[in-house]
C-alpha cells in the first residue's frame, strides 16, 4: 500500500532514506531549510554536497515548507543532527497541532542532548503532544548512506515501545536490499547509536597514529563494553548491544572511511588541530558533542568508561594522544567479564 511520508532533513542519510521510500512506491516529501538544495533536488535530482554520485528518484519531491511536507503524512521521519533536533521537532509540533494530524514519528538521529542528557525520543516526547503522534520509532543500525545509495545489502532496527508503530516502519522500508528488524528496546538502540560515534573517533585516531588491526579490534571490543555498561545503567536490555544498533553500528562506524567520526579521529591522530578538522569536514561530527555528554553521564552515574574518558581528554582538554593511550594500556589489570 502506498503511504505518504515526510522526511525532515536532507543530508546524506535523510535524503537516501527518502529515496529508498520512493523506490518502494511511497509518496515522499523531503524537507530542507536550504532553498538552493531543494531547487537542485527537484530540478536535477542530485544532492552534490552530500552524495555527489547519486541521482535520486524523479518522484522524490523536496520542499522548504514543513506544513506542505507533513500534510496527510502517515509517517514523519526526522533525520536531523542532535543539536538541531529540538528546534525542528518544536516546529513540527506546531504544524501537527494546527492541522490536528497524528502520524507515526520516527527518527534516525544519533546523539544525546548536551546539558539535559536526553535521548532523541525523549526530546520528541517532550516537544510533540501525545495527541499529535501515534508512536515513536528509532531507526538505527550499520548503514552508511553511501552504501545504501548503491543498494548494498543493509540491515537496520526499528525500535519502539509501540509494536505496531515499529512494524509499520518496518513495512515501509523493507525491500530486496534494505532489511528491517523490530525491537522494543528504545533506550538500548539510542545509546548504541549515540555512543558508537565516540568509539569511532578513537578508532580513526588509532589508524591515524599508525596502529593496526589488533589495536582497533581491542578498542572496538572494549568500547562496546563501555556502551553497554552505560546503557544498562539506564535500563537498556544488554542483548541489544550485540545486535544491529549495538555492535553492528559500532563496527561499521569504527572501521569505515565513510564515517565522518572515523575521519575526524584519523585526522586528529595525524596531528591536525581539532578546529581545522571541524571546519574542513563541513558536516556535523556527532561524536565530538556526544563524548562530552558521555563523560558527564559516566561521572554522574559512576560508570567506568576509560576509553570515552581518554577521548574526552584529547578533544576537550588538549591532552597528547600518545600519552592518553599509554595511560589506557597501563591501567591496573581487571577482569573482562563483569
Amino acid at each position: 500500500m502506498t503511504e505518504k511520508v515526510a522526511v525532515l532533513g536532507a543530508g546524506s542519510w535523510g535524503s537516501v532514506l527518502a529515496n529508498v521510500l520512493v523506490e518502494n512506491g511511497h509518496q515522499v516529501k523531503l524537507w530542507s531549510r536550504n532553498a538552493d538544495q531543494v531547487q537542485e533536488m527537484n530540478q536535477d535530482h542530485t544532492n552534490h554536497r552530500y552524495l555527489p554520485n547519486l541521482t535520486y528518484q524523479v518522484g522524490l519531491e523536496a520542499t522548504t515548507d514543513m506544513t506542505a511536507a507533513v500534510k496527510d503524512a502517515s509517517l514523519v521521519l526526522i533525520v536531523i543532527p542532535t543539536k538541531g533536533l529540538r528546534e525542528v521537532t518544536h516546529h513540527l509540533a506546531q504544524v501537527l497541532s494546527a492541522s490536528g494530524a497524528s502520524p507515526v514519528i520516527a527518527h534516525a538521529t544519533k546523539g544525546l542532548e548536551q546539558g539535559s542528557y536526553k535521548r532523541p525520543s525523549e526530546m520528541i516526547q517532550e516537544e510533540i503532544a501525545a495527541t499529535n503522534r501515534q508512536g515513536i520509532v528509532v531507526l538505527s543500525g550499520p548503514s552508511h548512506a553511501e552504501d545504501v545509495s548503491i543498494h548494498d545489502m543493509t540491515a537496520v532496527t526499528a525500535a519502539s515501545s509501540d509494536e505496531q508503530a515499529a512494524k509499520f516502519v518496518q513495512g515501509l522500508f523493507m525491500n530486496h536490499y534494505f532489511r528491517v528488524y523490530t525491537n522494543d528496546d528504545v533506550i538500548g538502540a539510542e545509546f548504541g547509536a549515540a555512543l558508537k560515534n565516540v568509539i569511532a573517533i578513537g578508532s580513526g585516531a588509532l589508524t591515524g597514529l599508525g596502529y593496526h588491526d589488533n589495536a582497533r579490534a581491542a578498542l572496538i571490543t572494549r568500547g562496546l563494553a563501555e556502551i553497554r555498561r552505560l546503557g544498562v545503567s539506564f535500563g537498556a536490555n544488554p542483548m541489544t548491544f550485540i545486535g544491529l544498533s549495538g555492535v553492528g553500528d559500532l563496527v561499521v562506524t569504527a572501521t569505515s572511511k565513510n564515517s565522518r567520526n572515523w575521519r575526524a579521529g584519523y585526522q586528529l591522530g595525524q596531528g591536525k588541530p581539532l578546529d581545522r578538522v571541524v571546519a574542513e569536514m563541513g558536516m556535523v561530527i556527532e561524536g565530538l558533542s556526544t563524548v562530552k555528554v558521555a563523560h558527564e553521564l559516566a561521572q554522574k552515574r559512576q560508570v567506568k568508561m576509560p576509553i570515552t574518558e581518554a577521548i574526552y581528554e584529547v578533544v576537550y582538554n588538549g591532552q597528547d594522544i600518545q600519552k592518553v593511550l599509554a595511560d589506557l594500556m597501563t591501567r591496573e589489570g581487571t577482569s573482562e567479564v563483569e
